[in-house]
C-alpha cells in the first residue's frame, strides 16, 4: 500500500445478535486507493461495509479514520467525516426524479467538504443521467438506477466511497459502462471500496484486494500480484482456479 492510511480496521468483530459474522478482520484503505473485497455469499464482505459505516454497532477502536477511533459512529456522522455508501439494492426515492434524487445528497452534504462533485459532474461522468433528470427513477434500468445510487452518493463529497455490490443483476455491457468511471473518481482523490463477487473484475478495477472467508481475510496483496491458484484457494478454502 502506497500513502497516507485513510481508514483501517483492527481486529474488527461484527455480531447479528448471537450470530458472529466477522472474527478479527484487519484492513487498510489509503487516500485515493482503490481496493477490492471478493468472497462468496456470506463471508462478510457486506457486513465489513456496514460496521465501517456505523450500521453496525462494534467498538470504537475498531475503526480509524485518519488514525481517530470511530467505530460505532452513526451513519450520519461518518458521512459528515467523508465516507459514503453505495447500498446494496440502491435505495434510491421512488416516485421521485433522478435530479431530485441528486439534490437531496446535495442539500444533506456536510458542511466544509468541498464542492469536488456537482449534479454537472455527474451527468458528464453518467450522460444518460441527464437525458433521463426529469424521469422518476422507477422507470430507469438497473443499471441507471446504479449510476444515480452512486452519483448520489458522490454528492456527499466522499473522501471514501464504500460500493456493495454494484454490479449485481446487470447486464455486462452495462457493468463495463459503470466500471469505466472508477478511475475518474479515484482519480479526484476519493479512496473506493469495491465488494465484488467477479473475481476478473474485482482484480481489474483495484489496486489492491482483500479476499474474505467465513467472516475471516484469507488473502490480501496487490491485485496484480494476485494468482489465480492463490485466490482460488482464498476463496474457496481449498485449491480451486477461478475464472
Amino acid at each position: 500500500m502506497t500513502g497516507k492510511t485513510l481508514l483501517s480496521t483492527h481486529d474488527l468483530k461484527a455480531r447479528y445478535g448471537d450470530f458472529q459474522a466477522l472474527y478479527g478482520v484487519d484492513l487498510e484503505i489509503a487516500e485515493g486507493e482503490v481496493v477490492a473485497l471478493i468472497g462468496a455469499n456470506g463471508a462478510g464482505k457486506s457486513t465489513l461495509l456496514k460496521s465501517i459505516m456505523g450500521l453496525i454497532k462494534v467498538a470504537p477502536d475498531m475503526v480509524r479514520l485518519d488514525g481517530r477511533a470511530v467505530g460505532g459512529s452513526r451513519p450520519h456522522h461518518m458521512v459528515a467525516d467523508g465516507v459514503a455508501i453505495v447500498p446494496e439494492g440502491r435505495r434510491l426515492f421512488a416516485g421521485m426524479s433522478v435530479l431530485d434524487n441528486l439534490r437531496v445528497a446535495v442539500d444533506h452534504a456536510a458542511p466544509g467538504r468541498g464542492d469536488v462533485w456537482t449534479i454537472e459532474r455527474i451527468y458528464a461522468l453518467f450522460p444518460i443521467l441527464r437525458e433521463k433528470q426529469a424521469a422518476p427513477v422507477q422507470s430507469l434500468s438497473g443499471g441507471q438506477q446504479q449510476m444515480v445510487a452512486i452519483g448520489r452518493a458522490l454528492l456527499n463529497q466522499p473522501r471514501l466511497l464504500l460500493c456493495d455490490e454494484i454490479s449485481l443483476g446487470l447486464a455486462p455491457k452495462v457493468i463495463k459502462e459503470i466500471y469505466q468511471s472508477i478511475p475518474s473518481i479515484s482519480g479526484n482523490g476519493t479512496a473506493i471500496v469495491l465488494v465484488e463477487q467477479d473475481v476478473g473484475l474485482a482484480k481489474s478495477a483495484s489496486d489492491r484486494l482483500y479476499c474474505m472467508l467465513e467472516g475471516r481475510v484469507t488473502l490480501t496483496g496487490r491485485s496484480a500480484d494476485m494468482s489465480r491458484e492463490a485466490i482460488g484457494e482464498a476463496y474457496f478454502g481449498a485449491s480451486h482456479a477461478v475464472a
